[in-house]
């Protein structure tokens, strides 16, 4: 399978949390990039970010990914594709406020790659853990067989009823097996091949534009009212938990799923492993005594995680070293003291 060492990517939604950090390393490891964005106002952080790649970055205007044909220009000329554009909140009424971009914002840039992409050779979308596991009480470990149908089947059943997670959770799932979908209906006609990562929950510093702590992306803003104002009970710091990636790790999987032909047609789990809130607080701690130390009589080796993931295809095919969860804190807290934020 063809694979991509240099040339131009698109990157949508070019300045989420996530995909800030893809432009970065993608720049710094040589590739243009083609960015979307969904207004001018968005674009203006990015440009001030990377302006010492002069014309190596460009970017593009994308209002709105639900439309038909809304990527038809922006796939046209480029080698690759990063499809990072998806709403996360859990804040949805109606669970397709979620559910239709990102649905339709995956299926369109297929669409558009299939029509108009006629230099693209790779694919790589940004799903989640989100669309692998099932809710449990027991522990169980996932892997990339597994699929959440437990969330599809809550929305079907209570609509604008079901929980916040699950709506965002659907959302994710249906827009991985819609590409997926796509993909095995088309392949025979394709240029190019589908990478899917499917990463847990992403932790580590910001580098997209935000003003305040409360206009922090969801996992971030998640971390710092319960890592630095502790807004959890003890209870919560030692059983709430799940499994994490540094934002960074998740980047450089972005573009090493370009450069390996091995990963086509794969679906990766991205995770550097779990965690209960109460492991960052402790590190947070010593960084900082003056930040809370939360549940103090908290054993780390007593811990059940609930869910965890299997490593095996990520080692195999991507080999990553990821950061441990004192880096990825310790350059948080940096980057949160630096803002003026502790």
């Amino acid at each position: 399978m063809p694979t991509v060492n240099s040339g131009k990517v698109l990157v949508t939604g070019a300045n989420g949390y996530i995909a800030v950090w893809v432009v970065k390393t993608l720049l710094e490891q040589g590739y243009s990039v083609r960015g979307t964005v969904r207004s001018e106002s968005k674009a203006t952080h990015l440009r001030e970010t990377f302006k010492s790649y002069g014309d190596k970055l460009e970017i593009v205007i994308v209002e709105d990914i639900t439309k038909e044909g809304a990527f038809d220009e922006a796939v046209k000329g480029v080698d690759a594709i990063e499809h990072t554009a998806s709403p996360f909140h859990f804040r949805a009424v109606e669970p397709d406020e979620l559910i239709i971009p990102a649905v339709q914002g995956t299926t369109g840039i297929l669409k558009s790659a299939q029509k108009y992409g006629t230099s693209v050779k790779r694919v790589v979308i940004t799903s989640s853990c989100a669309a692998v596991l099932t809710p449990t009480t027991e522990p169980r470990v996932f892997s990339e067989a597994n699929w959440n149908e437990a969330s599809i089947q809550e929305v079907k059943e209570k609509g604008r009823d079901a929980a916040g997670p699950a709506k965002y959770r659907a959302s994710k799932t249906l827009a991985e097996k819609a590409a997926w979908e796509f993909y095995e209906q088309n392949k025979a006609n394709l240029p190019w091949d589908l990478v899917v990562l499917n990463p847990p929950f992403v932790f580590g510093p910001v580098i997209h534009a935000v003003d305040a702590p409360e206009n922090l992306n969801e996992s971030v803003r998640d971390y710092y009212y319960n890592v630095v104002k502790g807004k959890l009970d003890n209870e919560s710091l030692a059983n709430v938990g799940s499994s994490y990636v540094d934002v960074r790790d998740l980047a450089v999987a972005h573009a090493l799923a370009l450069t390996k032909a091995e990963v086509a047609n794969e679906r990766i789990i991205v995770s550097a492993g779990p965690w209960k809130w109460q492991d960052f607080v402790i590190v947070a701690h010593k960084w900082d005594s003056k930040l809370p130390a939360g549940n103090t009589s908290y054993d780390p080796a007593k811990a059940v995680h609930l869910i965890r993931y299997s490593p095996d295809k990520e080692r195999r095919l991507l080999g990553i070293k990821f950061r441990s969860l004192e880096e990825t804190t310790k350059d948080t807290l940096e980057d949160f003291k630096a803002r003026g934020w502790l």
